[in-house]
C-alpha cells in the first residue's frame, strides 16, 4: 500500500515524460505490475513493444513466456503492453532524455534496476521512435506542388479600389495519393496574415520536436 503522502505527491507532480502534466492514474497503477518482472526480462518485453511502434510485428507468445514467471494473467500482460507503449511513446514524443525518464520512473515507484533497463532499452530506439512518430501524425493532406503569381489592376470601371495587388496560390494537395488542385486568391493584407500564423505553426512544431 502507497502511503498516502506519496499519493498526494505525485498527484500535484507534473511530469515531462507526460508533457508536463501529471501521470495518468492507470499508469500510475501498473508501475507496481513492471515491478514483477524482472529487470533483464523487462528490457526484453520493452524490445517487442518497441518492434510493434516501429512497424514491426510484436511477439506476443515470445512476452507470454518471459511473464509465466510472475503468473501474469491476460489482463497483466495487456496492461503491461499497454503502459510501456505509452511511456515509450510519450516519452518520445516529448523528446525527454533517458535519464530524465529514468529519472520520472523511479519518482513513481518503478525500481532503479527497472527503470536502467527500460531506459536503455528506448536510448537505442529513441530517434527511430520519434521519426516513426512523425510519419505518423495527423495530417489532412499533403502538398504536393506550389505555384503563384501576382496580379494588379491598375484601373477599373467597376471596382472601387484598385492599385492593390492580389496574389493567386495554386495548390496541388495529395488527396488519397491522388492530386487535387487547389486555387487561392488573397489580398497582400491576407497574405501577410497567412504568413505570420504559418511561421507561429512552424515554430511551435520546432518547439515540440
Amino acid at each position: 500500500m502507497v502511503p498516502l503522502l506519496i499519493v498526494i505527491q505525485l498527484i500535484l507532480q507534473r511530469f515531462r515524460f507526460c508533457g508536463d502534466l501529471d501521470c495518468p492514474d492507470w499508469v500510475l497503477a501498473e508501475i507496481s505490475t513492471l515491478a514483477r518482472i524482472s529487470s533483464v526480462k523487462l528490457k526484453l518485453i520493452c524490445a517487442q513493444v518497441l518492434k510493434e511502434q516501429l512497424g514491426e510485428k510484436i511477439d506476443y507468445e515470445k512476452i507470454l513466456k518471459l511473464t509465466s514467471d510472475a503468473r501474469f494473467e491476460s489482463g497483466d500482460i495487456k496492461a503491461t503492453v499497454s503502459v510501456l507503449s505509452f511511456i515509450l511513446s510519450s516519452a518520445a514524443k516529448h523528446n525527454v532524455s533517458s535519464d530524465n525518464l529514468s529519472s520520472e520512473l523511479q519518482q513513481l515507484g518503478l525500481p532503479k534496476e527497472h527503470a536502467a533497463s527500460l531506459c536503455r532499452s528506448y536510448e537505442d530506439k529513441q530517434s527511430a521512435l520519434q521519426e516513426t512518430l512523425r510519419e505518423s501524425s495527423l495530417r489532412l493532406t499533403r502538398m504536393s506542388s506550389l505555384s503563384w503569381r501576382v496580379d494588379q489592376t491598375l484601373g477599373s470601371s467597376v471596382l472601387q479600389n484598385v492599385n492593390e495587388p492580389l496574389v493567386h496560390l495554386n495548390l496541388s494537395l495529395a488527396d488519397a495519393d491522388l492530386p487535387r488542385p487547389v486555387t487561392v486568391t488573397l489580398s497582400a493584407t491576407k497574405l501577410r496574415v497567412l504568413l505570420t500564423e504559418l511561421k507561429q505553426a512552424l515554430e511551435m512544431m520546432n518547439a515540440l520536436n
